[in-house]
C-alpha cells in the first residue's frame, strides 16, 4: 500500500479526511504533518494510530524531511491568504524534490481570474500552485473547492446575534453559492485517498448538489428559528462603515467584502457532478446543516 501523508491535519479539512480514510486503509499507511507534536490536535492523532510527521509550510527543508518515504501527497491549501503564494511554492518544490508520486492539492472553483475580480487575491495563489504543480512533472489531482458551508455561520455569527439582529446584512445581491459541508469535501477526498489511480493527472470541480442565495438562507433560518430573518445587501461603502461601526477589524471587513462581491458576482454559482460522483450520493442538503447549526 502507498504511503500517504495528510497536511492540514490540525485543522478540520485535513483531520476530518484522515479520520475518513482510516476507515478504507490501516493508520499505518496514514501520516499527518503537524507544525507542533506537543499539541493537544497533534496528541489527539498521535492516539488514534497516525504516524506525525513534523513540517511547516514557511520551512522548505522541514517539508523536505516530512516527505522522505511518502507517494501519496494531500496538499491543503495553507489558511492565511497573504502567505499562500511562498508557502505553496515550498510544498511543490518539496515535493517534487522528495520524489513524491502523486500530489492532491486543494484549490478553488473560480469563473473569473482577472486582476480586476474581487477575489483576485485569492484565485490567483490557487491559479500560480496549479500551474507549479503540473510543471512540476509530478502526478497530480486537482480538488477546486466551492465555498465551504460553514462561512454562513462565519459570516452570520452566532445564533444570539441572529436572533437580535434578525437581518442577514450583506453585500452579496442575488449571488448563488453551491455551499459543500465541510465533511463531504473530506469524505470525497478520502475516497480518492483510497484509490487514486483512476484520477490521475485529473482537475475536479467539487460544487454542492443545490445553488442557494443569502436570500433563500434568510428564508431557511426564518423556519429554523421561528423568527423572522431578514436580508438586506447594502452597498460596499455603506456595509464597511456599519461593521466598522461594530469595531470588527478591518482585515475581517475586507475578507467578508471580498468574498461577498464574489458571490454577488456568480463565482460560487457553479453546477458539476464531479462531487456528487466521488461520493455516490448529493451532497448535504444546507436547511439541514443550518438546522444542525441553528436550531
Amino acid at each position: 500500500m502507498a504511503k500517504m501523508l495528510i497536511t492540514g491535519a490540525t485543522g478540520g479539512l485535513g483531520g476530518t479526511t484522515a479520520r475518513f480514510l482510516k476507515e478504507k486503509t490501516t493508520s499505518d499507511d496514514i501520516a499527518v504533518l503537524v507544525r507542533d507534536k506537543e499539541s493537544d490536535k497533534a496528541k489527539a492523532l498521535a492516539s488514534e494510530g497516525f504516524e506525525l510527521r513534523l513540517g511547516d509550510y514557511d520551512n522548505p527543508g522541514s517539508l523536505t524531511a516530512a516527505f522522505k518515504g511518502i507517494d501519496i501527497l494531500y496538499f491543503v491549501s495553507a489558511s492565511d491568504i497573504g502567505k499562500r503564494v511562498p508557502q505553496h511554492k515550498n510544498v511543490v518544490n518539496a515535493a517534487k524534490e522528495s520524489n513524491i508520486k502523486h500530489i492532491l492539492y486543494t484549490s478553488t472553483v473560480r469563473k473569473d481570474e482577472s486582476a480586476e475580480a474581487p477575489l483576485h487575491v485569492v484565485v490567483d495563489a490557487h491559479v500560480q500552485t496549479e500551474n507549479w504543480i503540473k510543471e512540476s512533472g509530478l502526478t497530480y489531482t486537482i480538488l477546486r473547492h466551492n465555498l465551504y458551508a460553514e462561512v454562513i455561520p462565519m459570516f452570520l455569527g452566532e445564533k444570539e446575534q441572529l436572533l437580535q439582529s434578525k437581518t442577514i446584512y450583506l453585500p452579496t445581491g442575488s449571488g448563488k453559492t453551491s455551499f459543500v459541508p465541510r465533511e463531504d469535501f473530506a469524505e470525497a477526498e478520502a475516497n480518492i485517498l483510497a484509490d487514486p489511480s483512476q484520477y490521475e493527472n485529473k482537475v475536479l470541480e467539487f460544487n454542492g448538489s443545490e445553488q442557494i442565495s443569502f436570500e433563500e438562507v434568510a428564508e431557511i433560518l426564518s423556519k429554523t428559528l421561528s423568527e423572522p430573518i431578514g436580508y438586506v445587501s447594502p452597498e460596499v461603502d455603506g456595509f464597511k462603515q456599519t461593521m466598522a461601526s461594530y469595531q470588527l477589524p478591518k482585515d475581517i471587513i475586507d475578507m467578508l467584502t471580498m468574498f461577498s462581491l464574489g458571490i454577488a458576482d456568480g463565482e460560487f454559482d457553479q453546477e458539476t457532478g464531479d462531487l456528487e460522483s466521488v461520493l455516490g450520493r448529493k451532497t448535504q442538503p444546507i436547511a439541514g446543516f443550518l438546522k444542525t447549526v441553528y436550531a
